[in-house]
């Protein structure tokens, strides 16, 4: 289920920012840095949404945006960069991300 940032789903088109990854054993400060990012994030211009899953050590977040500048802009916020950072060198065994712009988008209710 995506977590949409207002009451109304946005009109297409917008873009996704698709990160999926299996854990390592080291997730110290994981779950902290998670809330955290996933917190400031909500406040950010641009940002429209997310969705997250996660099973038995792998796991996908996806987050919606407004146009590709906030995506960028995003990236290079120090906390995120922190967050990437830590991921990188303990949290993540192997991880992917990719960005696609959503062209159309249905919702049924």
């Amino acid at each position: 289920m995506i977590h949409w940032n207002t009451p109304t789903p946005p009109e297409a088109p917008f873009f996704a920012s698709i990160f999926n990854y299996y854990l390592s054993d080291d997730l110290d400060g994981y779950a902290e840095y998670d809330e955290k990012t996933l917190d400031l994030v909500k406040t950010y211009p641009g940002y429209l949404g997310y969705e997250s899953m996660k099973h038995e050590g792998r796991g996908m977040f996806i987050s919606y945006w407004k146009d590709m500048e906030s995506i960028k802009a995003w990236g290079a916020h120090p906390i995120h960069q922190e967050a990437k950072a830590l991921g990188m060198k303990r949290w993540y065994k192997s991880y992917t991300s990719m960005i696609a712009e959503v062209e159309r988008f249905h919702v049924k209710r």
